[in-house]
C-alpha cells in the first residue's frame, strides 16, 4: 500500500464568502472577493497550510473568458491569473510551511454541473490550452475540476496535450448515483475514454462524500493514481447558471471528525490523494492531515506521472 498521501487544500470559495465582509455572494464568486478584499485568499492559503494541506489551488476557479463576461471593470485574463498566483505565493510564504506545491484549477467553462457546454469541444479544448500555457512555466500543476461530461474531460486533456504537460482530472458525479457523471453519462464509459489521454490521476470532486463512497471502487478498479475531494452540500440542485451560492446550504453534521471518517474510507481504498471541496475548511483539513499522520502516511505534495 502507498504510504504517501497528497493533501490538497479545501474549498477557497465558500471560505472566502464566510470571511467576507460583503453583504451578499458575487456570481463570480471567489472572483469578486479577489479584487475586493484580496488579502482574504493569502489569509484563506495560508491557513490551509498550516493545517497540514501541501497542495494549494489558485483562487481561479472563476477565471475563465465566459464568466469574465460577468463582470465588469475587470483585469484581464492573464493578469488575473498573475494576481492569484502572488496571492497564493503569500499566503504559503505567510504559513511558515515548506514542500508546498502550487497548482492551478481548470474549471467548467462557462458554469458548474452543466449537463451539456454551450462550447463546442473545439473551443473547450483551445480554451483549457490557453489557460495552460499562461500558467505553466510560473507553478507546480493543474487540476482539472468538477468536470461534469466527458467531452469536457476530454477537452482539458487534450489542451494539456497541447501544451506538452499532463494535468490532474476531476470530476464530479451525481449526488445519488456516484456511478454516473453529472451528465448523466456512466463513470465507466468516462474513465474508458479519458485514461487512456493520459492524466496525472483521476479524482472525484465536488459531490458529497456518499456519492463518492460509490464513485472510488469504479475508480480504482481502473488505475491506481486516484482521489477524492468531496463538498460539504447538502444539494447542488439550486444553483442555477449566473446563480449565487448563498442558495446552497452546508450540511452542519459533516464536521471535521465525521469527513475524515470518510475519507479514511478512501484512504484504505487506494487513494493517495485527498482534500475537501466547498465548505470542507481548515479545521477540516487539519483533523484529516492529523488521522493520516497516524495512520503512518506520510503528507507529500502532488506528484507528477512517471513516463
Amino acid at each position: 500500500m502507498n504510504q504517501r498521501l497528497t493533501l490538497l487544500d479545501g474549498g477557497m470559495g465558500q471560505e472566502l464568502i464566510r470571511r467576507s465582509r460583503a453583504e451578499k455572494p458575487h456570481p463570480l464568486w471567489s472572483l469578486q472577493v479577489m479584487m475586493d478584499e484580496p488579502d482574504l485568499v493569502s489569509d484563506v492559503h495560508r491557513d490551509f497550510c498550516r493545517a497540514g494541506a501541501r497542495v494549494v489551488c489558485l483562487n481561479t476557479y472563476s477565471v475563465t473568458r465566459h464568466r469574465l463576461t460577468m463582470g465588469s471593470d475587470l483585469p484581464d485574463l492573464p493578469d488575473l491569473l498573475a494576481l492569484a498566483r502572488r496571492l497564493a505565493e503569500a499566503g504559503v510564504a505567510a504559513s511558515g510551511c515548506t514542500g508546498v506545491d502550487i497548482v492551478a484549477s481548470l474549471p467548467p467553462l462557462t458554469a458548474s454541473y452543466l449537463t451539456q457546454s454551450p462550447l463546442s469541444e473545439q473551443q473547450m479544448t483551445d480554451e483549457y490550452e490557453e489557460l495552460i500555457q499562461l500558467q505553466m512555466n510560473h507553478i507546480d500543476g493543474f487540476i482539472a475540476e468538477t468536470l461534469p461530461t466527458i467531452a469536457e474531460g476530454r477537452a482539458a486533456l487534450q489542451g494539456a496535450a497541447n501544451a506538452g504537460t499532463t494535468i490532474h482530472l476531476a470530476l464530479t458525479v451525481l449526488d445519488e448515483d456516484g456511478a454516473r457523471l453529472r451528465s448523466g453519462e456512466r463513470l465507466e464509459d468516462a474513465l474508458d475514454v479519458l485514461l487512456p489521454m493520459g492524466p496525472d490521476s483521476i479524482l472525484i470532486n465536488c459531490s458529497v462524500p456518499e456519492a463518492i463512497d460509490q464513485a472510488l471502487p469504479i475508480v480504482a478498479n481502473k488505475t491506481e493514481r486516484f482521489g477524492a475531494y468531496a463538498n460539504g452540500f447538502h444539494s447542488i440542485t439550486a444553483l442555477k447558471p449566473g446563480g449565487t451560492v448563498d442558495v446552497l446550504s452546508a450540511r452542519e453534521e459533516l464536521t471535521p471528525v465525521v469527513y475524515t471518517d470518510m475519507a479514511v474510507k478512501w484512504l484504505n481504498l487506494g487513494a493517495s490523494i485527498l482534500g475537501g471541496c466547498c465548505e470542507v475548511g481548515p479545521a477540516h483539513i487539519e483533523e484529516l492531515a492529523h488521522r493520516a499522520s497516524t495512520l503512518g502516511r506520510e503528507i507529500v505534495g502532488l506528484p507528477t506521472q512517471v513516463p
